[in-house]
C-alpha cells in the first residue's frame, strides 16, 4: 500500500527531525510521524517512512527510477519532463515535480550531499554523490526552462565479452581479436560519443588481463569494475567550497605510475592528463588503455592532438609521442533506432609519410552485423602475435 504523503506532512517530520538534531533515518522518521499523532499502522508507517526518506535524504519522486536496474541515466528538465535512459535510448518517465521549487530544492539538497555549492551565485555543479552516482544540475536563469538535473548511475555489474557479445554490442568475428589485443598488452582507446558504453567495454576488456598483473585505474568517478584480483583505484577530487583541495587526473597519472603498475588505465581522457598517459605509455608501460569521447574513429588523432596542444605540446610531438604510445582504437556508436549499443570499428594507429598519425581500419562492422576485414588487419594482428 502506498499511502499519501502531503506536503505538511513532509514539513513537520522534517522540522521535528531538524528540532532533535538526529539524522533522518528510516527509524527516526517512523518516531516522528508517530509522534505526529498520524494515524497510520505499522505497514502505512513503513510506506510513509520510504516515502519521506526519499523526500528528505533520497532524491524524491526519482528514487523508483534510480532503483531500476536496468536505468543508466535520469534527466529531469523543469518539473513537468523526467526522461530514463534504460538501455533502449532516452523515454519519457511517468514522474514529475509538484513545481519548479521542488526541482531546485531536489537539485540543492543532492548538490549538498556532495559538500558542492548550487545557487544563484554558482548555478551550476557537476558532483559525485554516494554510490557513485554523477550529478549536474543547472538552475534558472541560465537554464531558462526550469532547473535541469542530470544523474548517471555507475554500471550495476561487469558485462564479461561473453555477455557483451550476446547484447549484440560484440559481434564474434571481433573476440578473437580484442582477446589477442589484451594478451599481447598493446595499448588501446575505447572510444565514442556520450554513452556508447565505453565504460562497459573496457571493463570487460580489463577482466581479461593476466590476474598476476596489477591495474591502476584513474577515474574522475570509479565506473570502472573489471573481474581482477588486482586493481588499485584513483579517484580526482574536486575543490572545496574554498576552491582548495582538488586533486585532478593528471596528478593521479603521475601518482600511479609510482605504484608499481602493470597496468595504467584512464577511465576517461578529456585534458591535461592526455600528456602524462602518452609520457607513461612511452616509457614501458605497456597495455595502458582508457576511454575518449570521439565521433569516429578517424577523428581521436586530431581529438588528442587538440588536448595534447592545449596542454602545451607541439603538433609535431603530440604526433610523435602518439605514434610510439598507442596501437589501437575500439570504436563504439549508438543505434538511433534501437539505441543498441555497438562496436562499429577496430583501427590500428598508423603513421603517414608526413609524420603524422591516422587511423587505419582494420575490422569494421555495419548495422546489420556485417564484419570487414580492413587495411590495417594484418599489422594489428601482426602485433598481437609478436
Amino acid at each position: 500500500m502506498n499511502a499519501p504523503v502531503s506536503p505538511e506532512l513532509v514539513e513537520a517530520v522534517r522540522v521535528r527531525l531538524a528540532r532533535a538534531g538526529v539524522e533522518p533515518s528510516a527509524a527516526q522518521v517512523a518516531v516522528a510521524l508517530r509522534a505526529e499523532r498520524s494515524v497510520y499502522g505499522d505497514a502505512e508507517i513503513l510506506a510513509v517512512a520510504r516515502a519521506l526518506c526519499a523526500d528528505l535524504i533520497g532524491a524524491g519522486p526519482l528514487e523508483p527510477l534510480l532503483a531500476r536496474p536496468d536505468v543508466t541515466d535520469v534527466l529531469v528538465n523543469g518539473p513537468r519532463e523526467v526522461w530514463i535512459d534504460d538501455g533502449r535510448g532516452l523515454r519519457r518517465a511517468p514522474v514529475t515535480f509538484p513545481d519548479e521549487t521542488a526541482v531546485r530544492k531536489l537539485a540543492q539538497r543532492l548538490a549538498a550531499s556532495a559538500g558542492r555549492r548550487l545557487d544563484d551565485a554558482s548555478p551550476y555543479v557537476d558532483a559525485r554523490l554516494a554510490g557513485g552516482v554523477r550529478l549536474h544540475a543547472v538552475l534558472p536563469p541560465i537554464a531558462s526552462g526550469g532547473t535541469c538535473v542530470s544523474l548517471r548511475l555507475p554500471p550495476r555489474r561487469t558485462f564479461t565479452l561473453t555477455d557483451l557479445v550476446a547484447a549484440g554490442t560484440i559481434l564474434p568475428p571481433a573476440v578473437p581479436l580484442l582477446t589477442a589485443m589484451v594478451t599481447a598488452r598493446l595499448a588501446f582507446l575505447v572510444t565514442g560519443g556520450t554513452g556508447t558504453g565505453k565504460t562497459t567495454v573496457l571493463a570487460a576488456l580489463l577482466s581479461l588481463a593476466d590476474p598476476g598483473e596489477r591495474l591502476l585505474l584513474v577515474e574522475d568517478s570509479a565506473e570502472l569494475r573489471p573481474l581482477h584480483p588486482h586493481v588499485v583505484r584513483l579517484e580526482s577530487r574536486p575543490a572545496n567550497l574554498e576552491g582548495a583541495g582538488g586533486v585532478g587526473l593528471r596528478d593521479l597519472v603521475r601518482q600511479a605510475l609510482r605504484m608499481r603498475p602493470d597496468r595504467v588505465v584512464v577511465g576517461e581522457v578529456r585534458g591535461a592528463e592526455v600528456v602524462d598517459l602518452l609520457a607513461a605509455l612511452n616509457t614501458g608501460h605497456e597495455g595502458g588503455c582508457g576511454t575518449l569521447h570521439a565521433n569516429t574513429a578517424a577523428d581521436v588523432p586530431p581529438r588528442l592532438e587538440a588536448l595534447g596542444c592545449a596542454a602545451g605540446l607541439s603538433r609535431d610531438a603530440v604526433h610523435s609521442q602518439l605514434a610510439a604510445a598507442l596501437d589501437a582504437v575500439i570504436h563504439l556508436t549508438r543505434d538511433r533506432v534501437d539505441g543498441r549499443r555497438r562496436i562499429s570499428e577496430v583501427s590500428l594507429f598508423s603513421r603517414t609519410a608526413q609524420g603524422y598519425v591516422q587511423t587505419v581500419p582494420a575490422l569494421t562492422f555495419d548495422q546489420a552485423g556485417r564484419s570487414a576485414i580492413g587495411p590495417g588487419y594484418e599489422l594489428l594482428a601482426k602485433r598481437t602475435s609478436s
